[in-house]
């Protein structure tokens, strides 16, 4: 094809040991898998299981993971589409992609109200932002069709339509100005860092992820993935590690001050007001610390050849991390069952346990179940064989 990108060397190098055979670095699944299910067990009110996730523990949550995780596997799969199907192969596939992204927003928002509206919980409804789609359908899904409108805990779903329907400008500048296309993107963090900067929603002007400001971990992960070579060394030194270290532990400390009374008369009450009210919504530059924090440690102790990450202890954590679209709408419908028992039946410890490890064990079924019944074209009677480029572009997907 005319339009196919020539480089001298690939956009990841596939001889190194990022990638098994298969083309997939499972250190990448894991982490989505986990954000996966840490997001479950946070979109429970009051729910004890949050407390093995890492909120709890630190200034930044799974979030951040899931959305760097998403330029690092953005910049994998339209890297190969790029090489083999040229800019015509990453338009159309990163347009796909953002359909059906948008597609299954617009039903999860549709299922999610009518859980709601069966549930018959006020309550339920306020805490969700579905009363005014209760109240007025016509307007609210008006505005949900443009994006404007997000029901709770589908907010992250319309970040990512316009991730993939951008993705394909983006990766034609880190591709040529990798730095330059960083730094840029870092400056417009720190414009709405100073100017409070908005994309216009509906009913108010909040946003739970500004994309203005979330965006930048998503260039940062197709970044790392691009260019990140050259700073590799860098972030693996031990000073980088032990600043690192240091502190996530201070993040620690200060989190469990938050709900351990001695610990918390030990903080200054200026310095614990400053760090409660982290402002997620913008991505307090705290929150972002603290993520980067985490990403050098993970780089520096977990090989890509960790012998842990083919063990059956992790098979299902992988598995929905390769499913990370469907397993994350599920996970959403789940939470919100969840919190109608909790209402309805009984908000004790041993309800939440049960729905806390029931709602994982199905989000591991439905994933391990979409895995089973993906036919790869191998095996589809009267199939040919693929080649090299179909099982490259399809090894990763967003």
């Amino acid at each position: 094809m005319h339009n196919r990108m020539h480089m001298s060397k690939p956009l990841v190098d596939r001889s190194s040991p990022e990638f098994e055979k298969s083309g997939r670095d499972l250190r990448i699944d894991a982490c989505r898998g986990i954000a996966l299910w840490c997001i479950f067990l946070d979109h429970i009110p009051n729910n004890i299981g949050s407390w093995l996730t890492l909120k709890n523990y630190g200034f930044s949550d799974a979030a951040e993971i899931f959305m760097f995780m998403s330029g690092v596997t953005c910049a994998l799969a339209y890297g190969r589409a790029l090489r083999y199907e040229g800019w015509n192969g990453v338009v159309s596939r990163s347009l796909r992609r953002g359909w059906d992204i948008y597609a299954a927003f617009l039903l999860l928002t549709l299922a999610c109200v009518i859980m709601i509206y069966l549930a018959g919980g006020d309550d339920l409804a306020d805490a969700t932002n579905t009363r005014v789609l209760l109240e007025n359908p016509g307007a609210t899904l008006a505005h949900a069709v443009i994006l404007q409108y997000r029901p709770v805990n589908a907010d992250v779903l319309p970040i990512f339509v316009l991730l993939h329907l951008l993705f394909a400008p983006l990766l034609w500048l880190l591709l040529r100005w990798p730095n330059a296309t960083l730094s840029a993107s870092f400056a417009l963090y720190v414009l709405v860092q100073v100017f409070g900067w908005m994309v216009p929603a509906w009913p108010s002007s909040h946003w739970a992820f500004n994309p203005l400001a979330w965006q930048f971990l998503v260039v940062l992960g197709a970044w790392w993935m691009i260019a990140g070579a050259h700073a590799r060394p860098w972030i693996v030194s031990r000073t980088v590690l032990a600043v690192a270290v240091l502190y996530l532990l201070f993040g620690l400390f200060i989190a469990l001050s938050w709900h351990i009374e001695p610990l918390e008369a030990m903080v200054p009450a200026t310095l614990a007001k400053q760090f409660h009210a982290l402002d997620k919504s913008n991505l307090d530059p705290v929150r972002l610390l603290h993520f980067l924090a985490i990403a050098v440690v993970t780089v520096r102790l977990v090989p890509c050849d960790w012998p842990a990450l083919k063990t059956p202890a992790l098979r299902g954590v992988i598995c929905c991390g390769q499913n990370s679209l469907p397993i994350y709408c599920l996970g959403v419908l789940l939470a919100c069952g969840s919190h109608m028992a909790l209402l309805e039946i009984s908000d004790g410890i041993t309800t939440q346990i049960a729905l806390s490890v029931g709602g994982i064990m199905v989000m591991i079924a439905a994933a391990t179940l979409l895995n089973s019944i993906t036919i790869k074209p191998a095996r589809r009677p009267g199939a040919k064989p693929p080649d090299i480029s179909a099982r490259s572009i399809n090894a990763t997907r967003c």
